[in-house]
């Protein structure tokens, strides 16, 4: 009886063990620091507060470091819809999220360019812009990273023969460019139309 009893008791903690879920931080990969420090903790409102949504159109709408030919493109393509990529993240430490914006063109969705804002007393500064396109910029891992594609003497816009990834750490109040790496596309396949973010 007491062994049927143990068996028994075993049983239910291995159910209650595999019913936990499979959502945890297990399945997005390897956990940061940071989390690794307050898993202990119940989740506080303050670390949700970091994320503030913008208008990204107005912000860059209203920001003199953007140029005119970025703002020209900058229009609905569809709609009211506009070709702008929004992203939200830390990147360097400010006390709200950091913002990562690329525009695109309406025609054919390339990179015209990517912008970095920072929240600065309640006010997001441009800290980061870079308009050589075409060009796509995301977060990957807590690091800016910037593709930047390349084309050889005859490409055409649609083939690239390949594209520059660089990545970007925030330092002494700047972003500093890390080693880049190159990757030559293969003319039989083509590259993808522009990167997907992993997050």
């Amino acid at each position: 009886m007491i062994a049927v009893g143990a068996a028994l008791a075993a049983l239910l903690l291995f159910v209650a063990a595999c019913g936990s879920g499979g959502t945890g931080a297990r399945d997005e990969g390897p956990a940061h620091a940071s989390a690794v420090a307050a898993a202990g903790a119940s989740p506080s409102p303050g670390a949700v507060g970091k994320y503030r949504r913008v208008d990204a159109v107005a912000l860059l709408k209203g920001d003199p470091a953007v140029s005119g030919a970025v703002k020209r493109e900058l229009k609905p393509c569809d709609g009211d819809n506009y070709q702008v990529d929004v992203s939200y993240a830390d990147l360097t430490d400010a006390p709200v999220d950091d913002v990562v914006i690329n525009v695109m063109t309406c025609a054919d969705w390339v990179g015209i360019g990517s912008y970095v804002y920072r929240d600065d007393g309640g006010v997001f500064k441009n800290v980061f812009k870079t308009e050589e396109s075409p060009v796509y910029a995301e977060i990957d891992q807590g690091t800016l990273s910037v593709t930047r594609q390349y084309y050889e003497q005859d490409d055409p816009i649609s083939s690239p023969s390949g594209d520059i990834v660089t990545p970007y750490t925030w330092r002494a109040g700047r972003f500093v460019p890390g080693k880049p790496t190159r990757n030559e596309y293969s003319k039989s396949v083509g590259p993808s139309p522009r990167p997907v973010p992993e997050n």
